[in-house]
Order: structure tokens, then sequence, then C-alpha cells
């Protein structure tokens, strides 16, 4: 599950339910530790000829032009072929009476399933739910994240390994493919139906594999809950149904037994207890990106430029002396932006001739583009202007989800 410490209007990443394959650690530990000396010498002088100098404005509210978002740790799980034309249907509720809890757990463990995920450092474990009887499982993408090997572990025992047909780090959806027939499917129910105060229950595998198979129950708190995490803003269902490490990828069932949702975070606080305080994808949104990843892998037609940035008021640029515009705040590895040369600190001033006075301005222009059409930024650095001709990429590329 993956959770998020809150303070102060924050929120810390904190890692999923995860063992570490310890004496590897040691070992490349022992490795960097001779070599991160020199290293770190020798960038620091080179940033320190190359970089503008840094700029600490007051505390501002930041939002980013994209995702800043590259995995640590490279997916490398085989891929699965694409475009055999499965999709996800969502069905109607029924106008009937609501489910017992016992009927709705028995409708619907045989399509919960353990996800064991094997990295060169660590292990993972997660849920999924079967989303077709021929062995197509949806997920969470940070379930199998960083991970080179995976094992579906069905509620009879029996185990396949599984192929990764697609992931999404926008929306943390991740599509997989084990070589099974015959698979119990989840029903899935139109989330867009709920409201606040329906009741609801989790199925998943909390701390791993030994608890296996729990359900918990509770309500719908909030629906539409936005939540930003690492450069992603994501629209969540918020439960009070009790979530945990391991439930990541699990269902959010209905009164009626329908999976509304796929569980995927919950919240924490460094001086306070939280309860209660769940989320889940809606399946409105399963259904569009789970779609698009078995039609093509990868979902595209996200452009972008590669940096995060916030909006220079008119506060810091009197106190600062500098130009209305976009200050850049990070350049993502593997972006036109760091090839070209944008540095953080470089003010965006002017894009394909228009003035960016506020980042609003910026994104407005850039969803009005696509990838592979250049961008053309007029920035300004330490006092001289400068112009950058910049190539749109996909996002599922910066955040490392392509094939």
């Amino acid at each position: 599950m993956r959770g998020y410490y809150y303070e102060e209007n924050r929120l810390y990443p904190v890692q999923p339910h995860k063992k570490s394959g310890r004496w590897k650690l040691v070992v490349l530990a022992m490795c960097l530790l001779v070599a991160l000396t020199g290293i770190v010498f020798c960038l620091r002088i080179v940033w320190d000829m190359q970089a503008p100098a840094a700029l600490d404005p007051p505390e501002v509210s930041r939002k980013p032009v994209q995702a800043s978002r590259a995995p640590q740790v490279e997916t490398t799980v085989e891929r699965a072929p694409v475009g055999d034309g499965t999709t996800l249907t969502l069905h109607p509720w029924p106008d009937t009476m609501p489910h017992s809890l016992q009927a709705i757990y028995q409708e619907n463990i045989q399509s919960i399933v353990s996800i064991r995920g094997e990295g060169p450092l660590s292990y993972s474990f997660g849920t999924g739910v079967i989303l077709s009887r021929h062995g197509y499982i949806i997920t969470n993408a940070h379930v199998i994240e960083g991970c080179s090997q995976l094992e579906i572990i069905l509620q009879n025992n029996e185990s396949y390994p599984a192929l990764l047909v697609g992931k999404d780090s926008q929306t943390d959806l991740a599509v997989l493919k084990i070589d099974a027939h015959d698979l119990t499917p989840a029903v899935f129910g139109d989330s867009g139906r709920l409201q606040v105060g329906d009741t609801v229950v989790a199925i998943g595998n909390p701390l791993g594999q030994e608890l296996r198979g729990t359900m918990t129950d509770g309500i719908v708190s909030a629906i539409n809950r936005d939540v930003s995490v690492e450069g992603h803003t994501m629209s969540l269902i918020q439960t009070t149904a009790a979530l945990n490490s391991g439930n990541s990828g699990g269902a959010l069932i209905n009164q009626y037994g329908q999976v509304v949702g796929i569980t995927n975070m919950k919240m924490y606080a460094y001086d306070d207890t939280v309860e209660g305080l769940g989320f889940a994808i809606p399946t409105t949104t399963v259904k569009v990106i789970a779609d698009v990843l078995m039609e093509k892998g990868v979902v595209d037609g996200r452009p972008a430029i590669g940096i995060t940035c916030y909006t220079v008021t008119e506060d810091m640029a009197a106190e600062y002396d500098l130009p209305a515009g976009v200050r850049v705040e990070s350049v993502e590895d593997g972006s036109d932006a760091k090839a070209q040369g944008i540095f953080p600190g470089d003010i965006i001033v002017e894009a394909n001739g228009q003035s960016i006075a506020a980042i609003e301005d910026l994104l407005a222009l850039k969803e009005g583009m696509q990838a592979g059409q250049m961008l053309h930024l007029r920035l300004w650095r330490d006092g001289v202007y400068l112009e950058r001709r910049i190539t749109l990429v996909e996002q599922y590329v910066l955040d490392g989800d392509g094939p």
C-alpha cells in the first residue's frame, strides 16, 4: 500500500511493502562508498562551473508543468503482446437489495490474487484483481515498480509468472497477463454512481502473503478527492475501510459486490495518529487506462517539456529583481529540456512568441501541442536572455513506462 505522510498540507511518500535483499545492499554500499567521495567532489566542481546560481525564494505554492517521477530502479518485467481486443466492462448497478458482507466476500475472493515482485535489491508484495477469464490482471503501477520478475498466486495457491502488458505512473495503474484460462473475473461497477456514505469493503493482502484475502469494511467518505503525488494529481475515492501495506492493487467493492475502485494509498502523519483515511482509484479511470494499456501497452498523447516550475510572483520579482515569468525548479533526465541546457533557476518569459506571466500560461500552451513538436522558449538567466528550442516528448517516456 502506497503511504503518504501528512504534515502542514504536504504529502511525503514512504515505501510500499518490501523486503530487502540485505546482502546485496551491503555489497553495493561498500562499492559505492569507495567511489562516492571522489565523484561528489568532481560533480560539485562541474555543477558550480555550469549551473546558474540557485535562488531561494519564499515559500510558495508550486504546480508542476508535468510529472517529475522517474523510477529509481527500472522496471524490466518482460512485456506481453497487446491489442487482442480485450476491454474492461463497467456493469450498471443492480436494482436489488444490498448483499450481505459474507456474500460480497464469497462473490469476490476468487477474483483477488497475490502479487510477488522481485527486483535487484528487494522483494515487493501486493494485490491484484482479475480483469478477464483469460489472464488479465489489474494492479497498481507502484506495486511492480523496479521489478524484473513477477509471480501471481491465485486463491487455490496456483502460481504463474506474469508478463507486463503496460503501466501508467500518472494514474498508478498497471495491467499484467498470466498464461491461465477459466479464471474468475471480478464484476466491475460504475464508480460514478458512488455517493458519500455508501457502504464499501476492501479485499486485499495486507502485509503480504501471511494475511492474504483480508476484508475490511467502511464507507465512502469523499469522492473526487484530488491528491498530488510526486508531480501527478490523481482524483480518488476516499474511504474509511482499513488499508495497509500490501493492499495496493486490491479491490474496493460496493454493497452489490461490484468492484468500484482499485485501492492504492493511505494517509499517515508524523505527529498524530491517522485512521480511516484510505484511497482508491475509481473504476471510471481504471477502464480508460486499462483499455488503452491492453490496446497499446502505453498511455500516449500527453506532451511533456520535462521540467517542473512555479510562477514568479510580483513580490518575488520585486525582492529578487527578477522578470515576470515561470521559474524552473527541476529538469527531467531524458528530456530535451535537459539536452538543450535548461537549468533550475532559469525563468521562462516567453514560449512560442507568447508572453508567459504564470504557470497556467505555459500549461495551456503545452496542452495544445503534441509530442514531437517544437517549443521555442525565451529564458532569463542571471540578467541575460537566452533562446532555447525544446522538442516535446511523451510523458510515459519520462515516467519510465515505455517498453
